[in-house]
C-alpha cells in the first residue's frame, strides 16, 4: 500500500512485545500498589469525613 509514493508500515521482524513484557508486568504492578495505597489511605481517620473523598458518607442524599 503505498501513500503519496512511500510505504508509511513497513513489516520488519522484530520483537515488539516479548522484550517489553517484564515493562508491562511492572506498570501493572505498580498501578495496582498505587490504587491499594490510595484506597486505603483515603478510608484513614482524617479523610473519613472530607467532601473530596469518594468514600464519605453523604449527609445530603
Amino acid at each position: 500500500m503505498s501513500w503519496f509514493g512511500i510505504t508509511p508500515l513497513k513489516k520488519f521482524p522484530a520483537p515488539v512485545l516479548k522484550p517489553m513484557a517484564p515493562f508491562f508486568v511492572a506498570g501493572l504492578v505498580i498501578a495496582y500498589g498505587v490504587n491499594a495505597a490510595q484506597t486505603s489511605m483515603s478510608q484513614t481517620a482524617e479523610w473519613k469525613n472530607d467532601p473530596r473523598n469518594v468514600y464519605a458518607k453523604s449527609s445530603s442524599h
